[in-house]
């Protein structure tokens, strides 16, 4: 959680509180953490997947105490969620059995259970709407009613078994050889709530790290590993957005049955498998197969999602030679409670050791500097 100094008169600090609750308070208009919840759930997921819990309602009024900051309220989920009793361990998610409402792959137009578009900004123009300025709930309701009938004559529901463990772009690349297969892994993996970052690390802390890492720094890394400061330059083959189902195993059964797990409800998730050329020489020959970056996210922050699997693929370089290729460069500085943490100290006082530092900084100018300093003791030794 990073570390917070606080020093300073104790009837300033409480003072400085109030002052702060009193800015809350003062639009006189009262916000239901609900309507946040609702109004505002990209911003929500946002906080709950960099908080590493999914808890609408508890992010919602995070999001509303900490007044539209994204870093504090974040702060604030993960401080609770550190209260929370950890009663269960749910079972293995397979995203194979997600219930898809977007698909869509950037490698190839057509793919085996359709590409289906979804709810998207992608084809926006970006322009503010000022229509939206007034809108009450009386028009919100007539406008709904207008999109839904204008959907249902453009495209008819589509059956919902259609949506359900659609096949993936990667497993036709497998068929055909153009990537690598492994053997299941069920090494129990490391749980970065509990253990702290260590270096080298496993893959199982490298992706954990990454989904909960600020958003905005695991896109701008990402950008920066594709844009000249890495070698990983993706091909998206596949993104899917859907709802995930969460079970826990039964007491009284194998962990492994199905059939006898509990379903608690599903989370929507953002899944990305991209795809990186790779080249090495067999029989000496060159040879091209792809790489893929896996990139997992709770909510619907795309973005992030992609730029996950590349820095996933990005670290796993053998040759370190770029920042977005080191473990430590990347993973230590996505976190945004240790970022905004660190930084946020420096607001602190610091009076003794920058009194330290003015002292040495005039004595070295009043004595002539550092050479003179080693002089003068060279003196003083004779």
């Amino acid at each position: 959680m990073g570390y917070v100094a606080v020093s300073g008169g104790e009837q300033a600090i409480a003072a400085s509180l109030d002052l702060l609750e009193l800015q809350r308070v003062s639009t006189y208009r009262a916000l239901d953490a609900d309507d946040v919840a609702r109004s505002l759930p990209c911003l929500v997921e946002q906080v709950m997947s960099e908080g590493s819990l999914w808890a609408p309602d508890i992010a919602a009024l995070a999001v509303k105490q900490a007044r539209g900051s994204v870093e504090e309220a974040v702060f604030l989920v993960r401080a609770y969620r550190s209260t929370l009793e950890r009663l269960y361990t749910s079972r293995t998610i397979d995203t194979g059995c997600m219930r898809v409402n977007r698909r869509i792959s950037a490698a190839f137009k057509d793919i085996e259970g359709g590409q289906v578009l979804g709810a998207t900004r992608d084809y926006s123009h970006r322009l503010i709407d000022f229509g939206i300025a007034d809108e009450d709930d009386e028009g919100l309701r007539e406008t709904a009613r207008v999109l839904r009938e204008r959907l249902e004559q453009v495209a008819p529901p589509v059956g919902e078994e259609s949506l359900e463990a659609v096949p993936k772009v990667l497993d036709y690349l497998r068929h055909i050889g153009m990537t690598p297969t492994f053997e299941q892994d069920d090494t129990e993996p490391v749980d970065i709530t509990k253990t702290p970052l260590a270096f080298p690390a496993p893959r199982s802390v490298v992706l954990q790290a990454l989904t909960r890492g600020l958003t905005q720094a695991v896109v701008a890394i990402g950008y920066a590993a594709i844009r000249g400061f890495g070698l990983s330059h993706p091909t998206v083959g596949e993104l899917r957005r859907g709802d995930v189902p969460v079970t826990i195993a039964s007491a009284d059964s194998d962990a492994a049955s199905e059939d006898d797990a509990y379903y608690l409800g599903s989370i929507p998730v953002v899944e990305v498998e991209s795809l990186i050329v790779s080249d090495e020489v067999v029989d000496g020959r060159h040879v091209s197969s792809l790489d893929v970056g896996y990139g997992l996210v709770m909510g619907g922050d795309e973005s992030k999602a992609i730029a996950m699997s590349v820095l996933d693929h990005s670290l796993r370089a053998d040759d370190v030679r770029y920042p977005t290729q080191d473990q430590e460069f990347v993973l230590t500085h996505i976190d945004g409670v240790e970022a905004t943490g660190f930084i946020s100290h420096l607001k602190l006082p610091h009076y003794v050791t920058f009194q330290s530092k003015l002292d040495s900084a005039l004595r070295s100018r009043r004595d002539g500097g550092p050479a003179q300093d080693l002089q003068n003791e060279v003196a003083h030794a004779k």
